[in-house]
Order: structure tokens, then sequence, then C-alpha cells
């Protein structure tokens, strides 16, 4: 009997999962698991945890739903804790499985974690397979290699566009054949040292994580509302659930696939047409794939100060009074202070407002750029590994901007978006 694991990482949902189409098709039975890494819960050099309260929140609630999801056909899911490249051994180990299926990682520190696996589980004569299942274009459909993708996204987009094409999504699977799995049994926060924190009344929305609430975040933001014709024109919001697709805090956890997006917009578009802002959302989409794969042709570069360019930016000496305004929300620049405060309170923020907070750390306070993405990643909870460092690198001037230094002028950003005051007054109350 063939006995395999599938080891859930950020591709938490059933639709559009490769890696579990392929585990159905070459097992007999499957053990879908979760580990817990230990090292997402430690205090990184730059002061921050990897996973904050609210990104803690929302992941519990994920694997809550996919648990209920893999029940429905016949499954469940087990949790793991402690370092994956000793747990995810043990497991195999007491199942006599042959084979553990994953989701191919392209940053570093995952890539180091694969890599132990994969030293640890040939020990056992079992093989570790790996799959893409968190871009929009396949990297092998794309028209260079890895290696020689432009550094220049408008030079990525075009010839992608033009050469490349989306592959078909694959179905959710109807049945899933797995030895009785016990109840989820999920550590609670303190166990994993964190504290549970609501979100704060005013936010644009009450995340909730998991496969069953992105579709239905997709389905209210498309059939429900049609928001999305009206994309590209309110996407510069900074008040409210619609002005943009909020789809990102899914789509960091894998709850739903771009191309489930990109179908489900298809089918949109057939029935309520085509336009500017139906293409911007696969426009947003293509820009997520590209830090991805640069993230893959770079590797570390993208954490290490100089960036991918190697460029020696002016840096301030570390201030660590400056560092912890800027957190709180206390500058006394107040549109910064209003996004911060709506960070720190709800895990979330404005595309707009995280290029001005940027500038303003990497430009103003000429602090180490390292300090505000490794803020965001304990915070935010769409954090996704290569779009944080991507976006933080490239506003810090080191990253994939041709223009270089990124300045934004935040007062004049303030009264072209916020002319009236109202997001500003509604963070900056007390």
């Amino acid at each position: 009997m063939k006995t395999s694991i599938i080891w859930f990482k950020t591709d938490l949902r059933l639709h559009d999962n490769e890696t579990l189409i392929k585990a159905i098709s070459q097992s007999d039975e499957i053990i879908p698991v979760y580990c817990f890494d230990d090292a997402d819960f430690v205090i990184t050099e730059f002061g921050f945890k990897k996973i904050g309260n609210f990104r803690a929140q929302f992941l519990l609630q994920s694997l809550i739903d996919l648990d209920k999801n893999l029940r429905a056909i016949g499954s469940g899911l087990m949790i793991l804790k402690g370092k994956p490249e000793v747990e995810i051994p043990k497991i195999v180990h007491q199942y006599k499985a042959t084979k553990v299926f994953s989701k191919k990682e392209v940053s570093y520190e995952e890539n180091q974690t694969e890599t132990k696996i994969r030293e640890e589980l040939f020990k056992l004569k079992c093989e570790l397979k790996t799959f893409s299942t968190s871009t929009l274009y396949h990297a092998e459909d794309l028209p260079f290699s890895i290696k020689d993708i432009p550094d220049v996204f408008t030079n990525f987009r075009k010839k992608t566009e033009k050469d490349a094409f989306i592959r078909t999504s694959f179905d959710e699977p109807k049945e899933l054949k797995s030895p009785e799995i016990e109840p989820l049994k999920l550590p609670t926060l303190e166990e994993l040292g964190l504290n549970f924190e609501p979100i704060d009344s005013r936010a644009v929305l009450q995340f909730k994580g998991g496969e069953t609430e992105a579709i239905s975040r997709l389905n209210h933001y498309f059939f429900k509302t049609k928001c999305i014709s009206e994309y590209k024109e309110t996407r510069n919001g900074l008040v409210g659930a619609d002005y943009s697709s909020k789809f990102s805090a899914w789509l960091a956890l894998g709850c739903i696939s771009p191309r489930f997006i990109y179908d489900e917009l298809k089918k949109y578009e057939s029935q309520f047409g085509a336009n500017e802002s139906t293409y911007w959302l696969v426009f947003e989409l293509l820009w997520r794939d590209y830090f991805r794969f640069m993230m893959k042709k770079y590797n570390a570069k993208f954490f290490q100060q100089a960036g991918i360019q190697d460029k020696g930016i002016p840096v301030n000496k570390h201030n660590a009074n400056q560092l912890q305004e800027w957190i709180d929300g206390e500058t006394r620049v107040d549109f910064v202070d209003a996004n911060m405060i709506e960070l720190k309170l709800t895990g979330f923020m404005s595309n707009r407002g995280r290029q001005n907070v940027a500038s303003y750390l990497c430009n103003d306070l000429k602090l180490d750029w390292r300090y505000g993405a490794a803020y965001f990643e304990e915070q935010l909870i769409d954090y996704d590994v290569c779009s944080n460092w991507g976006n933080w690198a490239y506003l810090a001037g080191v990253g994939n901007d041709p223009r270089g230094n990124r300045y934004f002028n935040i007062e004049k950003q303030a009264s072209d978006y916020d002319k009236n005051k109202v997001y500003r007054n509604l963070w900056l109350k007390s």
C-alpha cells in the first residue's frame, strides 16, 4: 500500500492545488499535515517576531477551515509543532510513507528548510516531491529562464503577456483516502507565545482566514457588488472594504489561488464585460508573480541592505526611538501616523499607505529599510515573503525600480488621497 504525506504550507486550500491532485493520483492513502515551525515564532535580528498576533489568528482560522473541508472528503488535518525537518520525518517513519508532497519554495530560509527535510527523508528512503502552486503563470511557461528574467517589471510583463499562457486550474478532489485522523488539535495563541488581539472596529475588513471565506470574498467583490469593474479608479482608496479586492490576505496563505481568481474573473468578464479595471487585477497578480520569480533569481540578496543592486545607500545610525515612533504612529506626520496606527490595530494597511510609510522610513528617517520590512512581516495579515521584501527593496531603491530612489512627497500624497482628512480623522482620534 502506497502511503504519502501531504505537507501543507502556504497552500491551505483544496481547489487548484496540484500538490494535492498529484498526491492522490500516486498514493493509496494520504495523511495531510501542517507543521507550526518554531522558527516562525522567535524574535528576529531586527527585534520582531516573524508571525505576530493578527497573522497567527488568521492562520489558525485558515487551518480550522482546511480541516473542515478535508473532513468533508474523508480526511482531516494533522497538526505538528517543532522543526519541520524533525517532525515530518517522524510522521513518515510512523506511517511508513514513501513520498512527501509539498509546495515548492523559492525564498532563502524556506529553501534551507526544504533541503534539510529532503536530506532527512532520503535516509528514510522517502522522496520529497514539490510543485509550484503560488503563481498565475507557471515558471516553466515563462518566455525566459529564471536567471534571464528582466530586472524591470514592464519588460517582464509585456513579454510574458505576449508569449506565455496561463494553465488551466485543477478541480478540487471529491474524495481523499486517509487513515482515521484524530480531531484537529491546534496550538493556542498562548502556546505560540502570542495574545488574542481583536481587529479594531474601524478596520477596512474583519479578515477571517480560510478557503471558504476567500471564495465568499471573491463572490462579493465580483458578482454581488461588481466592484471589480471600478477597481482601477478606487484602488488608491483608504477607507472601507471595497476600494480594493483585499484578496491579498487569502493569497498569502494560499487559501485562494491566483489561477482560480483569474478563471472567475474571465467568467465575470463574459457576463458583465471586460474593462481596464478587470485587466488591472490581472496586472496586480502579475506583480505578485514577478516578485516570486525575482526571489527565485536573487534569493538571499533580497534580505541584504544593498539589495539586488548591491547598492550602498545612505543610512543613519540605527535609532530605536525613531523606529518606535514610526511603529506607534507618533512621527507627527499625520498621514504616516494614521497609516501606522491602522496597521498596529488591524494588521492591514492600504497599498497607498504602505508606499508612503515606507518612503518616510527610508527617505526621511533614513533608517535601514529592513527594519520596516521585518515589522511588516510580523504585523501584516497578508504578509507574503516575496511581495513584502520585494516591495520594500523597491521603495528603498535597492530592488527592481529602474528609477532608483522612490521618494514620496507625503504632504502632497495626503492632500491627493485624503483631501478631506476622512482617513486621518478616522485613525487619529483617540
